[in-house]
This record gives structure tokens, C-alpha cells and sequence, in this order.
């Protein structure tokens, strides 16, 4: 009797003190996964090492996450997430081109700050076995709202020539992405080094859509000197210094 009272009140305890997840532990793994999956693809990517890495149990991943499966899909979500919030600090201005200039260098600091979570975001095939699915790729789409909504600004204020704005976000995207990705994989040396190219490409756009040149310039300077302001990069270019 006395034992069935004792298991009792003990059970009621643990129903009313259920143990809560640690969002640090939680982003230690994601952040853990993302860097072993980088330097040695996702064979290296297993719970032992994983572990390990992140400073906790190897049960740790399946509480947090269930599987290998969902970890490596939390890491596509937490990029965009991330990437969502760094966007959200470029508030607009009474110079939409210059935002939209903006927009580009927070994406590229994101990736830079952010380059293991960047590579598995993209990272397709190369994940093998723990390949995203088409509906993980739609996922960080929300993000281009905000590029969208810049893009949208710049047509009415007559800085850029009336067109789909969704087009132009996207070709925003594409062409910021794949500087970027050059960059990180090293392929963009002196004397067409990152800052160069990104600087010319950034440019390059806003007159492809329709900017006039000189406003171009000077949009793209002002871009620069709030981006010091806002990300507090001394030299105005790299995420990472």
C-alpha cells in the first residue's frame, strides 16, 4: 500500500515537473551537424561523433529531434530562419535601390557568418541519404518576401523599369548566390577577388533592371556605409572579417 503511494506521488511529480529542452543544446547540435556534414559530407555525420561534438548524450539527438533525418532538416529551417532575421534588420528607406543593395550584402554576410549551415541549405545531392525533399526546398522561400517587397518599392518609385518583381528578386537572388558561393569555395582570387566581384555584380544589377547608372552608384556608396552601420563590419564587406 505504502509502495503504491510512494510510485504514486512519484509519477504525479514527474507529470507536473516534465523536464524541459535546452535551446542551447538544440542549437549546439544543429550547429555541430552542419560543420561535420561541411568537412566530411554526411558520412561523418554520425550520433556518436555528434555527440561528442556538441558536448551531450547521444540520446540528446533523438530527444531533440527524433532522427538524423529531422536534424538535418532543422538546419535547412534554422539557415532560413537566420537568414529571415538578418533581412529584417535592413529597414526601408526613401531609397529603395539602396535597401535592395542592402538586401544583397546581408545575404552575403549571412552566408559567410553562417557557412556550414549555408552549405547543407544548398547543399543537394551531397547530402546522400539525408537528401532534402522537394518540400524542404520550398521551404526558405518565405524569405524572398522581403527582397520581393524591395523589388516592388523600386518599380513604383520609377528607379526600376515596370516588370514582375518576383523576377527581379529572383534574379537578385540567383546572381548574389552564385558570387557568393564562389566565394566560399574559394574561387575568387586577386585581382577579381570577392569584394570586387560582389561590389560589380551588386551594381551590375541594379542597372540591368532599369537604374539609371549614377543614382546606381550612388545607392550602391550609401548601401555600403549602412551596412557598416547595421552589421558593424569594419571593412564594410565580409561577414566574417
Amino acid at each position: 500500500m505504502l509502495y503504491n503511494t510512494v510510485m504514486a506521488m512519484l509519477c504525479n511529480t514527474v507529470q507536473m515537473s516534465p523536464r524541459r529542452h535546452d535551446p542551447n543544446i538544440r542549437l549546439a547540435l544543429i550547429e555541430a551537424a552542419a560543420r561535420l556534414i561541411t568537412e566530411g559530407g554526411t558520412a561523418g555525420l554520425s550520433t556518436r561523433r555528434l555527440a561528442a561534438e556538441a558536448g551531450t548524450s547521444t540520446m540528446a539527438v533523438y530527444t531533440y529531434f527524433g532522427s538524423m533525418s529531422e536534424l538535418v532538416r532543422e538546419i535547412v529551417h534554422d539557415g532560413f530562419a537566420r537568414l529571415d532575421h538578418t533581412f529584417r534588420l535592413v529597414e526601408p528607406t526613401d531609397d529603395p535601390v539602396a535597401d535592395m543593395a542592402l538586401l544583397g550584402r546581408a545575404y552575403r554576410y549571412n552566408a559567410l557568418t553562417n557557412r556550414d549551415m549555408f552549405g547543407v541549405m544548398f547543399g543537394g545531392s551531397s547530402l546522400a541519404g539525408f537528401a532534402l525533399t522537394d518540400e524542404d526546398r520550398q521551404y526558405g522561400r518565405y524569405t524572398l518576401s522581403s527582397v520581393i517587397k524591395c523589388a516592388t518599392r523600386c518599380i513604383e518609385s520609377g528607379r526600376f523599369r515596370h516588370d514582375d518583381a518576383g523576377i527581379m528578386a529572383h534574379q537578385m537572388w540567383l546572381a548574389v548566390h552564385g558570387t557568393v558561393t564562389l566565394e566560399i569555395g574559394g574561387y575568387l582570387a586577386a585581382p577579381y577577388d570577392a569584394d570586387r566581384c560582389f561590389e560589380s555584380q551588386i551594381t551590375a544589377l541594379m542597372i540591368g533592371v532599369g537604374d539609371q547608372p549614377d543614382l546606381t552608384n550612388k545607392s550602391v556608396a550609401i548601401s555600403l556605409e549602412r551596412f557598416r552601420i547595421v552589421f558593424g563590419s569594419p571593412d564594410g564587406q565580409h561577414g566574417t572579417g
